[in-house]
């Protein structure tokens, strides 16, 4: 059985920058188990499958070790597939998902996210991320991920947190974030309990940075920057309790996967 699989720089404007994702159209789900081996495989932070769905696609992620609710790089990476390489047609395209029905359109050259937003809740400061970072936030608050506030954007670009004390966090991943002279404000964001020490550019985690920048300066829409190596620039906007998040992306190869099935 062939596969085709593409390996997509999400919210990026030219190749090596952003976060890769892999993308795998499917006429029907394979196992679960196979879904997950192809995912290690690729070894990237997500991998996304759809198959069609009614007017839309069903869509799925999962990294090297689990499947997750959402996820927004390999979202947009689906998206330009869909519009960009295999022909489709409307200004529209909707997914069905764990995270209930996403919609993306095209915006110019970008493609704009339409996600269910998750504005995070005041929580104390666990005492492993004072001893990841080596550094106490200004507060902590949890949504899917923790989301932790830092005074300066030194200290979000500076950041090497141990990532063994990350892993006893119960929470999906962790964000960390701060004010910016060039952006409304950065933020990196760490998962290493699904194999993610460090994630390039994260989507899904704007469904809860736009709420909380929102509350927090009045603001609505916001242009963002994640201080990964490769780097990431966004553009988000809270919307009741939708966040818009827009980017870009490219192609990076093509190819397929050949298995027993």
């Amino acid at each position: 059985m062939e596969i085709t699989l593409y390996q997509i720089d999400a919210f990026a404007s030219k190749l090596f920058e952003g976060n890769p994702a892999a993308v795998c159209p499917l006429d029907e789900w394979l196992p679960d188990a196979t879904l997950q081996s192809i995912a290690a495989e690729n070894n990237l932070s997500e991998t996304a499958f759809f198959v069609p769905k009614g007017d839309g696609f069903h869509i799925r992620w999962l990294t090297p070790l689990s499947e997750v609710d959402l996820c927004g790089h390999a979202t947009l990476a689906t998206a330009y597939v869909l519009f960009n390489i295999l022909g489709y047609n409307e200004d529209r395209i909707q997914f069905d998902s764990r995270s209930g029905m996403l919609v993306v359109f095209r915006d110019g050259d970008r493609l704009v996210m339409d996600f269910p937003a998750q504005p995070p809740v005041p929580c104390d400061i666990p005492e492993e991320i004072v001893e990841a970072f080596n550094l106490s936030p200004v507060e902590c608050l949890k949504s899917e991920d923790l989301l932790v506030v830092f005074e300066h954007e030194k200290d979000i670009e500076s950041a090497s947190p141990d990532f063994e004390m990350l892993k006893k966090l119960d929470s999906r991943g962790v964000i960390i974030t701060a004010p910016s002279s060039r952006y409304d404000f950065v933020a990196r964001f760490f998962a290493p309990r699904y194999g993610i020490p460090e994630d390039p550019v994260t989507g899904s985690a704007y469904t809860q940075l736009a709420p909380y920048w929102a509350s927090r300066t009045g603001l609505t829409k916001f242009s963002a920057k994640q201080l990964s190596a490769r780097g990431g620039e966004l553009r988000c906007e809270l919307l009741g309790d939708r966040v818009f998040i827009a980017g870009k992306a490219v192609k990076f190869l093509e190819g397929k996967i050949e298995i027993d099935c």
